[in-house]
């Protein structure tokens, strides 16, 4: 990453702690410390919020895979593409990967939820996709599960049309927010071979899952507290 890259990272991520601090109850437990090298940060989806949040996670900069959407923002999308980050444009997702694979070969970590979008709004989790148990092959980067918790009831619905598209997002803007972050893990095999990579991301997400319940557990525990 460039130097003004590096710069508007901390800054940003600075922005997201103190936001954090005032306004949310951000819990999170560490299974392992975030290892070094090459690092692949794999999260469940319950909000748009998501993205921001993981920031907090680590002090060395972090390309987040998000949705284009936020990007087409004048302004605020200059500032994410300056930033590191990656859109994830649904006609051309090759070129996402294309560019976190190249970020994860040059020592850097990379964010990616396995789900592709929000989960579901009732609860539980989509099916993961592809992405995800590739790069890590491809790169060899150590994967980081993490799982997160929040009370889906207190995310706020907004609707924004953002260059002519309508855009649904669902804003954990306050209240409890848990994460907790898992032993990184490694795989080996050929990226070309499908079944492998099935099997690989039903690993990722069958731990991402187990976090989150672990997560769900711990702000149940202190509710009223």
């Amino acid at each position: 990453m460039s130097l003004k890259q590096k710069l508007l990272y901390k800054i940003s991520r600075n922005v997201v702690r103190l936001y954090a601090y005032f306004l949310l109850n951000m819990d999170i437990h560490w299974h392992a410390p975030l290892p070094e090298g090459p690092v692949l940060i794999a999260s469940n989806h319950p909000s748009t919020s998501d993205p921001f949040y993981i920031m907090v996670l680590s002090r060395r900069p972090v390309s987040i895979m998000m949705i284009e959407s936020p990007f087409r923002i004048p302004v605020f999308g200059s500032l994410l593409h300056h930033a590191g980050h990656i859109p994830v444009i649904p006609a051309n997702k090759h070129a996402a990967l294309d560019s976190a694979h190249q970020q994860l070969r040059t020592g850097h970590t990379v964010a990616i939820f396995p789900e592709g979008n929000h989960s579901p709004r009732e609860g539980g989790y989509l099916p993961p996709r592809s992405g995800a148990a590739r790069l890590a092959l491809l790169s060899g980067a150590a994967v980081v599960p993490v799982g997160i918790y929040l009370d889906r009831k207190r995310s706020v619905h907004i609707t924004t049309h953002i260059a002519g598209r309508r855009t649904v997002g669902y804003w954990h803007l306050k209240g409890k927010y848990s994460m907790t972050v898992g032993q990184s893990m490694h795989f080996e095999g050929n990226a070309e071979d499908n079944a492998h990579v099935y099997s690989i991301s039903k690993v990722i997400m069958d731990k991402i899952r187990a976090l989150a319940r672990e997560s769900q557990v711990r702000a149940e525990a202190t509710d009223g507290k």
